[in-house]
């Protein structure tokens, strides 16, 4: 019934699981076709190099190949273009498909074969000899920008874009200022690593042209239309279809070369083709992220409250700039100032190309960095000035009163204002939840007797819901089902199951009557994906409105079956009724009797992102012979607006809390003098398993609805991850006795040594 198990704020089960639970989930690998054919890439053996010749002779003689193609083969295809925040000179930067003239990092594809198996392709590809004369590789951000094409193009530098914003008097600030810190901090490079790798297969249906390309994808719209200008075909011959996908973070469903190959593929050989990535490749191939340098200025009066900041940072993008663009540096260059009011900011961010594998977005992009070099500055500051962390943090937050908060600065094309919040009644709830005064103690007792324990903790401002729009349409079928179509995309966070649930709170029907469309060119003309924590807020506002509009068509349908007036009757539980004569009709026999069943359409549109915010905090056990970091302890506080199901919100923010703590203590992708990846294998790249996984507490608030959409929501998606760097620092040095030790990550035992032997020598 509505208000028990299936509207807004309960947690009935995911509709989505039983698939997948069963063994029925249909993976790229299992996306099969008659005469499909295995495409096999062929990747650089080296970060920087001049290719001389591409020989692909003993391949093509191979058994069951069927071709090899190399950049000359498709001189007509373009660079991949960005999908979000052009800047001004970036275009020549793009990647290619395939290599042309020169190889710029390890996996970089250079060929790529095509034969009847997976096994005949792999050995042909085998034998594709690539003659290339060797580059000194460029691998320091920090170096002085060089020639991107050395000898080709003496405008192309390593230095594509720099970015700058600001606001306030930078200069007054510091000139009336009671001290200035200075800090430098520095975060490694890691990603998300889905347990499935990339995939794709695309096949041509003879008879109408039409080219479906089927896999996981997180914007599919989109993706469909830029293939088509790729490959010049109008969007309406190119449909993408979304299959399950095993995780997503960011990195999955972006196109890749490898997308664009097996479309160009299906439509030359016309058959069905498929490609299926290994995991080394996907190593040394998808989006690596992160990999940020901040040197940092704030100007503070005696309570430690922020005058002034100035801050220049450096983004290792690697060998190219992918579909992201500038996204990672303009979110770090717009949010970095976090929840705290900081009158006056100066910022410049440097984009810098190496041979390394490009970078895109992963999960909290250029806020994990960030909020990891903002907070390690309010701990810097309150050392310098012999001052609790904690009340440093408070005189600097936003008061609820100044909300809206003007930020005075925009981001991915829209202006920065904190639509709703609470940041000192969280901060205040957190620490009443931990106990904080006994918990202190406690650890100062278990440091008296000899353990190295200690806590951290953490403040910050998440974006959400980028628009512009959605779209989503409810139908109501002669049977009574009802089927939810929408634009949005599937990565794994629950989109049926909360989608469901926002159409029940208005049709006040059971969520197993309703099936839900999503990630599907052909069922809707426009979607703009899962992404920057976007689908609850924009596709569910939309799924709301399109629920609206059913339901005033079905009641003037109900007011025509009961001869009533359509604003006298009143509706409840699925069902409209006629008070004066107790007779009514539920929606399956109003959508019986229109024969075709009703369609509601909404249209949700919005020109600002809102913010939700929270609290990390982490308590750490450090062995002094082998400095391994413990997790024994971990909480994040979120304030979310509204949770529409509060299960797939603790879900999500646990995962993330997870993944963050691998970013902070054990994920880097490592690079040897010549550009050789070190991290190609689970061996070499650590993640956190469930023995490194603390328990994670969650202490989830809805005490600032967004006013910005008709549900009150903000996205769930990325802060459960985007404080935990700032969180475990700072616990490493409250456990250490060491105010400032850390000021890289990842801590890994190796790094956390060093620190301490070069701190002993200072």
């Amino acid at each position: 019934m509505h208000g028990t198990s299936y509207s807004i704020g309960r947690s009935p089960k995911r509709l989505e699981d039983h698939p997948l639970l069963t063994g029925a989930g249909r993976f790229a690998a299992d996306i099969a076709f008659p005469g499909q054919v295995t495409m096999r890439v062929v990747r650089s053996p080296i970060a920087f190099g001049r290719i001389l010749d591409i020989d692909t002779r003993a391949a093509l003689d191979c058994p069951g190949v069927l071709a090899v193609w190399t950049a000359a083969d498709l001189t007509e295809l373009p660079p991949i273009d960005f999908r979000m925040t052009r800047v001004d000179g970036l275009e020549p930067y793009r990647q290619p498909v395939l290599a042309r003239d020169f190889v710029r990092y390890v996996g970089e594809p250079v060929a790529v074969v095509f034969a009847e198996d997976a096994y005949a392709a792999e050995d042909a590809a085998d034998l594709v000899f690539c003659e290339i004369d060797d580059l000194a590789p460029r691998l320091d951000p920090l170096d002085e920008p060089g020639a991107f094409a050395p000898g080709k193009d003496a405008g192309l530098r390593t230095e594509p874009a720099v970015l700058r914003k600001g606001y306030g008097d930078v200069e007054a600030a510091f000139a009336a200022a009671h001290a200035v810190v200075e800090l430098d901090v520095a975060i490694g490079r890691h990603s998300g690593v889905p347990m499935e790798t990339r995939g794709a297969v695309a096949i041509l249906d003879p008879d109408t042209d039409i080219l479906t390309l089927h896999g996981a994808a997180k914007v599919v719209h989109y993706n469909r239309d830029a293939i088509a200008r790729m490959l010049g075909r109008e969007p309406d011959l190119l449909q993408l279809s979304e299959s399950h996908v095993g995780g997503g973070f960011g990195i999955r469903g972006e196109i890749y070369p490898e997308d664009v190959l097996v479309c160009a593929a299906a439509l030359r050989l016309r058959r069905p083709v498929r490609w299926i990535e290994d995991r080394r490749e996907h190593l040394m191939a998808a989006n690596h992220s992160r990999d940020q340098r901040h040197r940092m200025r704030a100007a503070v009066d005696a309570r430690g409250f922020i005058l002034g900041l100035d801050v220049c940072f450096f983004t290792d993008q690697g060998a190219y700039i992918r579909t992201h663009g500038a996204t990672v540096s303009d979110l770090a260059a717009a949010l970095l100032p976090g929840p705290y009011i900081v009158p006056a900011y100066r910022v410049e961010g440097r984009i810098r190309l190496t041979n390394k594998t490009p970078c895109g977005t992963y999960r909290a992009p250029g806020r994990y960095e960030t909020t990891f070099a903002r907070e390690r500055l309010i701990d810097a500051i309150a050392r310098r000035l012999g001052l609790d962390p904690v009340a440093v943090r408070r005189v600097n937050l936003i008061p609820e009163t100044s909300m809206p908060f003007d930020r005075g600065i925009d981001a991915l094309g829209t202006h920065v204002v904190y639509d709703s919040g609470k940041y000192r009644d969280l901060l205040d709830r957190t620490l009443d939840h931990l106990g904080y005064p006994a918990l202190k103690a406690d650890l100062a007792a278990r440091r008296a007797g000899g353990e190295a324990v200690g806590l951290g903790l953490a403040v910050f401002v998440e974006k959400s819901g980028l628009g512009p729009r959605d779209l989503a349409r409810v139908n109501l079928g002669p049977d009574g089902a009802i089927r939810i179509v929408t634009g949005a995309c599937s990565i794994g966070q629950g989109v049926e199951t909360a989608m469901a649930q926002i159409c029940a709170e208005t049709l006040q029907v059971p969520i197993a009557r309703m099936a839900v469309i999503h990630g599907q060119t052909r069922e809707i003309p426009i979607g703009f994906g899962a992404f920057a924590s976007r689908v609850t807020v924009m596709t569910g506002s939309a799924v709301k409105l399109a629920s609206e509009d059913l339901l005033g068509r079905a009641r003037v349908v109900a007011g025509r079956l009961l001869q009533a007036e359509p604003a006298l009757l009143t509706y409840r539980d699925g069902a409209f009724h006629h008070s004066e004569t107790a007779a009514s009709v539920d929606l399956a026999g109003i959508a019986a009797q229109s024969g075709e069943g009703l369609t509601g359409e909404g249209l949700f549109e919005t020109s600002h992102m809102n913010y939700p915010y929270g609290v990390h905090v982490a308590q750490v056990r450090i062995d002094r012979e082998t400095c391994g970091v413990t997790v024994e302890r971990y909480l994040v506080a979120y304030d979310i607006g509204r949770a529409v199901n509060p299960m797939l919100v603790e879900g999500q923010i646990v995962g993330a809390a997870v993944q963050g703590i691998g970013g902070a203590l054990l994920e880097e992708f490592v690079y040897d003098a010549d550009g050789q990846p070190l991290a190609t294998s689970f061996a070499d790249y650590l993640m956190p398993t469930s023995r490194e996984a603390p328990p994670i507490e969650v202490l989830l608030r809805e005490d600032a609805p967004s006013p910005l959409n008709p549900l009150g929501v903000k996205g769930a998606g990325e802060g459960g991850l985007t404080a935990a760097g700032a969180a475990i620092a700072s616990a490493v040095d409250d456990a250490l006795g060491h105010p400032g030790l850390v000021t890289r990550l990842p801590i890994t035992p190796l790094a956390l040594h060093e620190a301490l032997t070069a701190s002993a020598k200072r």
